[in-house]
């Protein structure tokens, strides 16, 4: 079984009548083995997965849906409804099940038998996109409870916003030793603890064991003390002990900081030879110890049928929604109608027209007085424009706020005091502020933002992989793009960066060249709906470099910025600060008589969906195509083809001022067009 943690003893909750829920009526033990009987059933049939945790925490599970968790099974996307995050993503089927038994249109118990099968919504980790009721995607483990933190906090911050009549829930989450070891776990706890997110409540699986075996193999800390320190309450229960679970549930929602209730389980529970062992986590049972489990358990049922009246039980517990909901909705009906139409305006996270409006004029103005600047300043004066229209815009930075430039004035921080306000400051914490941020969009009702340099998204790039994965609104803030930050070295130089968040699918990567191209880059992540953005910035000044803005050339992914005037030898394709350059250098070309178009490529997923005519008239045929960019060249080939010239950093950077790390990489005009040249005449 493992050895033992220390849990201090006044965190132990006993069973009492002052912290029992409304009713004083337990769900039926045989609720619960409904969860166990198709875990393993369904785990068994596609002989992969992972029964044990769903068998050990199905106690819990049940008194969580069927006496506290408020939510619709008709209407899953209530926006007032509480929400449940199986953070320890492994264990599914606890949340097939759940899903099945509540009432929700599927799974249907077709999609449980094939389970973990092309083309059933119960994958084997619970993709927000194929089920309702699924409120993130999980897996990656600690993702799950740091996701959670995002949503609590979109719950404060519209709370705060308009009312307890409209905003009113909480949010759990059930997370494993796994997701409390990863050290997104750390970050998540510590911001949550912070800014005293009370209606968080995780419910940790505390059964001590881990794939390789007892936890005390690799782990001897007292997770309740680290999260008491965090600023946490601290409970604890038998996990099997229905009323222990019920009375945890209810003292943590008494409180007013974020609750962990450590809920003693044992894994695989019921099943005769594996129960609290490794041999339960991820493998089928077989046959034999599922027989066995069937016995101990009282489970007379055949494989994915649930007795009629245990069924009963479990759809009158999640008709209980259907009430709160239709009294939430009078609520909403009989809000004042400015109230009720700026929360029906916010919900979709949409942009409203005034906004839209602010950004054109701002792109009307650089045309009129064309700026020299950095694009993370051309970012920051973009936002400003942005944000006194849209209210749902909620930002934030890692630590670096004056770097990032992701803070307008009308961004007022969001705190433990002001839950009002739309600026988070994150803390040192990028991989935690990254799933939060997908939490907050996930939530729904607000469209985050948030800043780092483009280096740290290393720290969590797992994070905006699954952003791009789960389709959630999210821009990414990443500035100091290149070696153009000069003397911090190339601990903090990107040189791979870019060409690693371009191989994430679903995931646009914006590299603007100007205060101009910033602008309509911002435009396009804005309305975009089905993904992430990434906004890659420059922390040198860089030229202005269009002076049209009647339409919106960006979103082509590539255009023409300058045609040849001499017969067209040479495509020059470039991003971010390197289309200046790449300017200088088609001017020094043309000098020779050799012609030399400029195509300046802020977003290569744009591009590569324009229609195929329009990029053959980019990429001609009969013309060097060059790429310009100060990163690895790896990537470029698939518009270059295999004749043409890669221009880049296929090496880490150095510590040097800019101008002197520019020609050392040979990324000036001049060494650019000795390169070309030198192609052209071999």
């Amino acid at each position: 079984m493992g050895g033992a943690r220390r849990t201090p003893s006044r965190a132990w909750i006993i069973r009492s009548p002052a912290l029992m829920s409304q009713s004083s009526t337990l769900p039926s033990q045989q609720m619960a083995n409904a969860i166990r009987a198709l875990a393993m059933d369904a785990v068994e049939a596609a002989n992969s997965g992972h029964p044990g945790m769903p068998m050990g925490m199905a106690d819990v599970a049940t008194i969580l849906f069927t006496r506290h968790l408020n939510y619709d099974p008709a209407q899953p996307h209530w926006p007032d409804r509480d929400r449940f995050v199986l953070s320890a993503g492994h264990g599914s089927m606890l949340i097939y099940a759940a899903l099945h038994l509540t009432g929700y249109a599927r799974p249907t118990m077709d999609d449980i038998r094939n389970f973990r099968q092309l083309g059933s919504p119960c994958a084997g980790h619970p993709e927000n996109f194929e089920l309702a009721g699924v409120e993130t995607t999980t897996g990656p483990l600690g993702q799950g409870l740091a996701t959670a933190v995002g949503m609590a906090m979109a719950e404060r911050h519209l709370n705060a916003v308009h009312g307890d009549a409209l905003v009113d829930h909480h949010t759990y989450v059930i997370a494993g030793d796994g997701c409390l070891m990863e050290g997104i776990s750390h970050e998540a706890i510590g911001l949550a603890g912070h800014l005293q997110l009370g209606r968080l409540i995780v419910l940790w699986d505390d059964n001590r064991i881990s794939i390789d075996g007892p936890v005390s193999l690799s782990s001897s800390e007292n997770t309740a003390l680290r999260f008491e320190a965090a600023g946490w309450q601290t409970l604890a229960c038998d996990g099997h002990d229905m009323a222990a679970v019920d009375a945890a549930i209810a003292a943590a929602k008494l409180d007013p900081r974020p609750t962990l209730i450590a809920c003693r389980t044992t894994i695989g529970y019921g099943a005769p030879k594996k129960a609290g062992t490794s041999g339960a986590h991820g493998s089928p049972l077989g046959a034999e110890e599922i027989a066995g489990a069937r016995v101990a358990l009282g489970w007379t049922a055949a494989p994915f049928e649930v007795p009629d009246d245990i069924l009963d039980g479990w759809r009158s517990a999640g008709a209980r929604g259907t009430a709160r909901r239709a009294a939430w909705e009078a609520r909403l009906a009989a809000a004042p109608a400015e109230a009720r139409a700026a929360f029906e305006a916010g919900q979709p996270g949409d942009i409203p027209a005034a906004a839209a409006a602010a950004l054109q004029t701002h792109l009307e103005g650089l045309v009129a007085a064309p700026q020299k600047i950095a694009t993370r300043k051309a970012s920051e004066i973009a936002l400003a424009a942005l944000t006194p229209h849209a209210p749902t815009l909620f930002g934030g930075s890692a630590d670096l706020t004056g770097s990032n430039n992701t803070k307008t004035k009308d961004l007022q921080p969001f705190t433990r005091d002001s839950y009002d306000g739309r600026y988070v400051y994150y803390g040192i914490r990028e991989f935690g502020m990254a799933a939060a941020m997908n939490g907050i969009a996930l939530h729904g009702g607000l469209l985050p933002f948030g800043g780092t340099f483009l280096v740290f998204s290393d720290y969590c790039r797992n994070a905006i992989r699954m952003s791009a994965l789960q389709r959630a609104r999210v821009i990414y803030v990443l500035t100091h793009d290149s070696i153009g930050l000069g003397e911090d070295g190339p601990t903090h130089q990107p040189v791979e960066h870019m060409l690693s968040l371009r191989a994430i699918p679903n995931l646009a990567v914006y590299r603007p060249a100007d205060a101009v191209e910033t602008a309509e880059a911002w435009a396009l992540a804005l309305a975009d709906k089905t993904r992430p953005s990434v906004l890659a910035l420059s922390r040198q000044n860089l030229p202005q470099l269009r002076d049209n803005v009647s339409e919106n050339l960006t979103a082509k992914g590539g255009y023409r910025l300058v045609a040849a005037k001499a017969a067209r030898r040479v495509v020059l394709l470039a991003t971010g600060s390197e289309v200046a350059i790449a300017l200088d250098a088609a001017a020094k070309l043309e000098a020779q008589g050799i012609g030399a178009d400029v195509v300046s490529m802020p977003c290569w997923e744009a591009f590569d969906v324009q229609p195929a005519a329009y990029r053959a008239g980019l990429l001609t045929a009969d013309a060097l195509i060059v790429s310009v960019e100060a990163g690895v060249t790896l990537g470029w080939e698939r518009y270059t083809g295999n004749d043409g010239l890669n221009i880049g950093i296929d090496s880490f950077g150095a510590s040097a001022p800019i101008e002197a790390l520019y020609d050392h990489f040979g990324l000036t005009a001049d060494k650019i067009t000795a390169r070309i040249t030198a192609r052209l005449n071999r």
